[in-house]
């Protein structure tokens, strides 16, 4: 696959490349990275997210040109659909990225299907990032420090700091060669921990109370409504990383976020311990993800997606 990606980058001269809603590290630092290795081949390269960028990941390289309009298709030959699942993960302009008469899909989660020809989808890459890395390395170009700054924040976020079981060996020699290229880990770690704004901590201080452990302390959740960003002026993305804390409390194996949406669904994030496989959990809600990690939404009064939420654990528990 990666020589037909290679070729497909050759053959063609201008490129779109886009990820999901509510984006993360591994999918701007993918992006971005990718941008930089067309940009210098000589190619037309245009990135559009649904979402804005969080301001934790500004740093990085290029972001300033990320737009958030779909621009006119017609110049587009090829479409990098990267860290999504499912092409409905764009968000609201899924259906006319799909007409773009190349798709080619790099992905890394173990519920990827495969929505398109062209796909480089390895469930045990630990990131998006970690295949754009091997796809640079595979043709031969020479890796950038704007490249490897980017590709290292990919690898980094997704790896919770190189703390989940998706740290392999893969991740951590990339992670080297990236630094090697001219990433500098000290710099990137303070923009990505340790710049939170003062707004995020405010809604931290009203979300801990929400703090719910269930299932004779094996379960912890926390709950961020749309009143409690109101209340702190924030956004959705400033409480991207609470869905880890109950996962920090001795005995939990399963940490859950409940984030209300603006139409009152809720979208659920899910992280386990060891071998848990919260994966099964999101997709019995129609989501997907990882066995350590994973994502879903679903409609209804908070108290009844709990009581599913639960028995869908105990299901995964059970099959375990």
């Amino acid at each position: 696959m990666f020589r037909r990606i290679s070729d497909m980058i050759g053959r063609h001269r201008v490129f779109l490349i886009t990820s999901h809603e509510r984006l993360d590290g591994d999918a701007l630092g993918s992006e971005l990275a990718l941008f930089h290795m067309l940009r210098g081949l000589g190619k037309e390269v245009a990135i559009y997210n649904q979402d804005r960028t969080p301001e934790n990941y500004l740093f990085l390289p290029g972001s300033d040109g990320i737009v958030r309009e779909l621009p006119p298709l017609e110049p587009f030959e090829v479409a990098f659909i990267l860290d999504c699942s499912e092409l409905d993960r764009i968000g609201k302009e899924s259906a006319r990225v799909g007409l773009i008469p190349n798709l080619v899909n790099i992905d890394h989660h173990v519920s990827n299907g495969g929505f398109c020809d062209v796909r480089l989808i390895d469930p045990q890459a630990s990131s998006t990032g970690e295949l754009i890395f091997q796809l640079v390395r595979y043709m031969g170009l020479t890796m950038t420090g704007e490249m490897a700054n980017c590709l290292y924040t990919a690898i980094l976020t997704d790896t919770g700091g190189f703390r989940y079981g998706n740290t392999r060996r893969g991740a951590l020699l990339a992670a080297a060669d990236l630094v090697a290229g001219g990433a500098h880990p000290q710099w990137i770690s303070e923009n990505v921990y340790e710049a939170d704004p003062p707004v995020r901590i405010g809604l931290l201080a009203a979300v801990l109370p929400t703090l719910t452990i269930d299932e004779g302390g094996r379960v912890g959740s926390l709950t961020v409504t749309q009143k409690a960003l109101a209340d702190a002026g924030a956004l959705p993305e400033h409480a991207e990383g609470f869905v880890d804390l109950p996962r920090s409390i001795r005995g939990v194996e399963v940490s859950i976020l409940y984030a209300e949406m603006s139409d009152g669904s809720f979208k659920l994030s899910l992280r386990s311990k060891r071998n848990f496989n919260v994966e099964r959990v999101a997709r019995a809600f129609g989501g997907g993800g990882h066995i350590n990690a994973a994502g879903c939404r679903a409609d209804g009064e908070l108290s009844e997606i709990r009581r599913r939420v639960i028995e869908a654990i105990r299901a995964s528990a059970s099959e375990s």
